[in-house]
């Protein structure tokens, strides 16, 4: 018996609202594998803003958001 026969014949004996968590498993499975496009850059998401984030921004923020970690009064 080959696998898809295996398969069907599993999926009969279940009920109809077991079914559809079988059908929902595979269209997550096949909506997985034919994400193989690579991914947009989220700076794409705000390059119409004039939003420009440096490195040295990042870096500074940072610093300001760990600075006092750990902190002694904890």
């Amino acid at each position: 018996m080959s696998t898809w026969e295996m398969i069907v014949e599993e999926v009969r004996t279940l009920p109809p609202e077991r079914q559809k968590e079988v059908l929902d498993f595979v269209e997550f499975i096949k909506g997985r594998d034919s994400s193989g496009r690579p991914r947009r850059s989220p700076a794409g998401l705000w390059a119409d803003l004039g939003v420009n984030v440096s490195a040295e921004d990042i870096a500074e923020a940072r610093r300001e958001m760990w600075g006092s970690f750990p902190r002694e009064d904890i």
